[in-house]
């Protein structure tokens, strides 16, 4: 009769060394990975070859990283990353275990610090062990959702995505609502991204649209929304006028000096002879001279 140990393809003797409690799974996967499943206490600062990445990180795009390393070079690390063994994460997603490598421990929450941590060239990362956070996908996004629902770096449609995920799990927007202490219509504004067209779609992740309209547009029917989007890009980015350019000012003219006006007080033709002369210039009152003896 071939023993519990025969069973799992494990040595008898490391059999009889596991503690009682332990889950066959377990024990197999602590003998091909070689990690201890109790009696050991975490590590707070581990190498930083000993972590990988969490496969379920909401963050598709890990942003500013340039910024963090620099801040993790300057400052040190404040805060230390959320971690579960590899052994209890193998246990939980059986499938979910290409990029690991052969690290021991995975990242739940910390993953944008850890590539900062690699950008920056750190030998070691601090960590903080906790089991309880491998329990399930849904946990492992959740888990990542609420530490990151408040930070302004999580881009909104990986957001949307990872609500939707949520959704999935827990049957309902008010139940997703309910575990992270947010309200229905919260929920429902960042769901309404998923419902844009997919050029919406990657507008939004451009930047190109705002998210406040973008939640506004998506809750329209698809047909609807790209005329709905022109109007809100229109309006905040108006279209350029073709403009005719400005001719240049004319050169100010000098002021003109107005003719001068004769007054004659008599009709006498010595008085209009004496007025004429005293005012016109000798070829100006030849002329005139000229003029009347064309009309005599």
């Amino acid at each position: 009769m071939s023993s519990k140990a025969d069973k799992l393809g494990v040595s008898a003797s490391f059999a009889r060394a596991q503690p009682v409690g332990v889950s066959s799974r377990r024990a197999a996967i602590a003998e091909a990975t070689g990690a201890p499943t109790s009696g050991v206490v975490p590590p707070s600062e581990v190498p930083i070859e000993a972590l990988a990445h969490n496969p379920f990180n909401l963050r598709e795009d890990l942003t500013e990283l340039e910024e963090l390393a620099a801040s993790l070079t300057a400052r040190g690390q404040l805060q230390p990353l959320a971690v579960a063994t590899r052994m209890a994460f193998m246990e939980a997603h059986p499938g979910a275990t290409d990029g690991l490598g052969r690290a021991p421990y995975v990242v739940i929450d910390g993953n944008r610090r850890l590539a900062a941590a690699h950008l920056a060239g750190l030998k070691t990362i601090q960590i903080h062990v906790n089991d309880a956070l491998s329990a399930s996908a849904a946990d492992i996004l959740e888990s990542a959702l609420i530490a990151n629902v408040h930070r302004v770096d999580v881009a909104p449609m990986d957001q949307a995505r990872a609500l939707q995920e949520l959704v999935d799990v827990h049957g309902s927007q008010a139940q997703v609502a309910k575990r992270l202490g947010k309200t229905p219509a919260w929920v429902s504004q960042r769901l309404a991204l998923l419902n844009l067209t997919p050029i919406l779609q990657d507008k939004v992740e451009s930047g190109e649209l705002k998210v406040e309209p973008a939640r506004r547009i998506g809750r329209l029917p698809q047909e609807a929304q790209q005329a709905a989007a022109e109007e809100t890009l229109n309006t905040t980015h108006p279209p350029r006028q073709r403009t005719h350019p400005t001719p240049p000012p004319a050169p100010p003219q000098p002021p003109t000096t107005p003719a001068p006006r004769i007054t004659i007080s008599t009709l006498s033709p010595e008085t209009i002879a004496d007025a004429l002369t005293a005012h016109l210039t000798p070829d100006d009152l030849k002329a005139v001279t000229e003029l009347l003896m064309s009309r005599i």
